[in-house]
């Protein structure tokens, strides 16, 4: 029997079908789901909350902001906070002190995890290398008041234990803590020190997802153990290594505040003023919160700029990206 519906009235009919039957797939899935999505609901909410919700003041770099007015009583000034930034004399300097210290850390730091992962992934016995695990991770949950502490009880010129041991072999000692020239090596060094360990973690578990058969079609082929590496480990986890590297872009920036702001000293504060603590003077201390949000806008926009073009550079040689 021929339906008696047009092709034109049919068209409507069957998308409006089509859609009820996502919907009933979607309800389906999520009825079946439920547990699960219950499980993500902290997450999404602490996004939400804490991550989207602020976004809007944003909006104070482009105002006068007053604390008594609120956004929406305070006039609008346009680009004025941001003219104001680019031409003040602190500019360079923060910028030059920002980008070295990015670099370096970039330099530095991102491939110690790596390196130390591939060690930790050659070790064959399981004790031994939980023991190595623990003793690497631990670092990580020191807070940088006493990372900075235990520097200074190891490189301050007042009794400090390093100092003295130079002080018995060259009879100097030498000022780690206050000279400028060496502030740059002890940020790397206690960032090294207190993250390289939890660095390794998601290394390890992409390490730990390849096929062991691999290795042992590449021992019967002949292939020693730094073949293995170039040929099977590292290919493994460099869609990992990308995707890190994408995000540690987008935080370029974000040189650490809290570890700098507890190592600036008068005698360092050339080489040690960065964007962060800028922001905190300007915002905190001077209540130039306009101002301060327009520098902090002014580091996300550049992160953000750094995360689209790494991961267009990504896909382009053919690796995933983030997105």
């Amino acid at each position: 029997m021929k339906s008696n519906q047009t092709p034109a009235a049919a068209g409507p009919q069957v998308k409006r079908e089509l859609r009820l039957e996502k919907r009933k797939l979607l309800l389906r899935d999520l009825i079946r789901d439920r547990w699960m999505y219950l499980m993500l609901l902290p997450g999404v909410l602490y996004f939400i909350v804490f991550k989207y919700v602020p976004m809007y003041g944003v909006t104070m770099a482009f105002q006068d902001y007053k604390p008594h007015t609120g956004f929406f009583g305070s006039p609008w000034v346009g680009f004025k906070h941001f003219e104001r930034f680019f031409s003040e004399p602190q500019f360079w300097m923060l910028f030059r002190n920002t980008i070295i210290l990015a670099v370096y850390n970039l330099i530095f730091f991102f491939p110690l995890p790596i390196i130390l992962a591939l060690m930790l992934n050659e070790l064959r016995r399981e004790r031994f290398k939980r023991f190595v695990q623990t003793l690497i991770y631990i670092p990580h949950f020191v807070s940088w008041v006493v990372v900075v502490g235990i520097f200074y009880i190891l490189f301050t010129t007042e009794n400090g234990i390093l100092n003295e041991v130079i002080y018995q072999i060259t009879g100097e000692k030498i000022a780690f803590l206050l000279e400028k020239d060496w502030f740059r090596t002890m940020i790397v060094s206690q960032s090294i020190w207190k993250e390289v360990g939890w660095g390794t973690v998601i290394f390890l578990a992409a390490l730990a997802g390849v096929d062991l058969q691999q290795y042992e079609a590449a021992r019967i082929d002949g292939a020693g153990r730094w073949r293995q590496l170039w040929h099977i480990t590292l290919p493994a986890i460099r869609s990992t290594i990308i995707i890190l590297l994408i995000l540690r872009l987008g935080n370029f920036l974000d040189s650490g505040f809290e570890q700098i702001f507890l190592m600036i000293t008068p005698t360092n504060r050339e080489v040690s003023e960065v964007f962060d603590t800028y922001v905190y003077t300007k915002g905190m201390t001077q209540a130039q919160y306009s101002y301060s949000a327009a520098v902090g806008l002014f580091k996300s926009f550049v992160g953000l700029i750094l995360v689209l073009g790494s991961n267009w550079m990504a896909k382009r040689f053919g690796e995933e990206g983030v997105y």
